[in-house]
């Protein structure tokens, strides 16, 4: 089991001494605050998750249809995803030494094949979410467990996954991710809250640090929070960290990489899109879900149906033949290029990538805009001392 990586040579510390700190997952370390989403079906696997872990974040697997392309994914689902999923670990390991994780979708029917495999090869953390992941722990016992990570929209989303955990397995968790109503793909709120402004990252966050906090006076140790859903820039990562937060999970931005495993037609979409595209759709699992506007929604908001064949039974709240369409197939479909007919999942800030670029450059524009983001509450602090200071007693 990897124990994390002490230094991350991209990271500069500029002429005030301003860095953004270390995430710290019990005697995992982290250099850089930052998590990349998993993305699936396809768009994170061993080649970005690498990257991002060599840049000093913790690099993600999805693992949701990760066999696509083996050649027996739809006669022999089962093995070809744990054949697959093996095969990405492996290439990860081989080409980083920095943290890597897996993202396992309760909502999968081989959600249990997965996590066990994940186990099974070692990752050094295990971020779990499209529900409540009740029974995680079961597959991790014993010294050599990953940290294990329950994404979270809610304070009582966290208190239910701890009070689940700790009188099951007498276990806690590791770390947990705030998702809020910004993030691609499928959301875990109502279509009716998605704009409310109660249900903001930056109102719900600080309802998960509330809940967490008897809960890490029980284990002895910090549950650190990671926020997802919307962090664009540096200067949102620091207002996280404001807030409370140990971290930031992206997805988004790592779309338009380099390294991105998914097609070029699919990164170019991200590009094309205007602020307009980012919508809201019904997914066929009974889920809200933020995409890029294309043929394949606007027939689904028409309510035309495209039934395809469904030979997976991948997830649990599927109606498969019933559905408007194949959620898998679609992804697929957008994954590999087709972006007018697939699903093109993406995080509602989308529209504002204009540029590809490589993992490295990511990472240090990041922390670029998180220094200066710091350097200026420092002067502005300055500031307001110098004229309390100067201010008639």
């Amino acid at each position: 089991m990897h124990q994390g990586v002490t230094a991350w040579g991209g990271l500069r510390k500029g002429a005030g001494g301003a860095s953004w700190p270390a995430l710290q997952i019990g005697d995992l370390r982290v250099p850089s605050p930052i998590v990349q989403g998993g993305m699936a079906v396809g768009i994170s696997l061993s080649g970005l998750a690498s990257a991002v872990a060599n840049a000093g974040g913790i690099g993600v697997i999805a693992t949701a249809g990760i066999g696509w392309d083996e050649p027996d994914f739809e006669t022999n689902f089962r093995e070809a995803n744990i054949r697959a999923l093996r095969r990405h670990i492996r290439i990860a390991r081989a080409q980083s030494n920095g943290v890597l994780g897996v993202n396992i979708m309760v909502a999968l029917t081989n959600y249990d094949d997965l996590a066990a495999t994940a186990v099974e090869e070692g990752v050094d953390i295990i971020f779990s979410g499209a529900g409540l992941p009740l029974t995680l722990p079961k597959f991790t016992q014993g010294a050599n467990s990953p940290k294990l990570a329950p994404i979270v929209s809610s304070g009582r989303a966290a208190d239910i996954v701890c009070r689940k955990w700790r009188s099951h397995y007498k276990r806690l968790p590791d770390v947990v991710v705030v998702e809020g109503p910004k993030a691609g793909g499928h959301l875990g709120f109502k279509p009716e809250q998605i704009d409310r402004q109660e249900y903001a990252l930056g109102k719900i966050l600080p309802e998960v640090l509330e809940t967490l906090a008897p809960y890490e006076a029980l284990a002895g140790r910090p549950i650190p929070v990671i926020a997802a859903g919307g962090v664009y820039s540096g200067a949102d990562v620091w207002s996280m960290l404001r807030l409370g937060a140990a971290g930031c999970q992206m997805g988004t931005r790592f779309v338009a990489t380099e390294e991105c495993d998914a097609s070029d037609n699919f990164k170019q979409s991200y590009l094309a899109a205007k602020k307009e595209d980012i919508q809201i759709i019904q997914s066929p699992v009974g889920l809200p879900g933020r995409a890029i506007a294309n043929c394949l929604t606007r027939e689904a908001a028409k309510g035309s149906r495209m039934p395809g064949r469904c030979l997976l039974n991948c997830l649990k709240s599927c109606t498969g033949p019933k559905a408007c369409f194949c959620i898998s197939a679609r992804l697929i479909q957008a994954r590999c290029g087709d972006v007018l007919e697939g699903l093109v999942f993406a995080g509602e800030n989308a529209w504002r990538v204009n540029e590809i670029v490589s993992v490295p450059e990511l990472m240090d524009s990041l922390a670029q805009e998180y220094e200066s983001r710091e350097l200026m509450e420092r002067a502005s602090l300055i500031l307001e001392i110098g004229r309390e200071a100067a201010s008639p007693a």
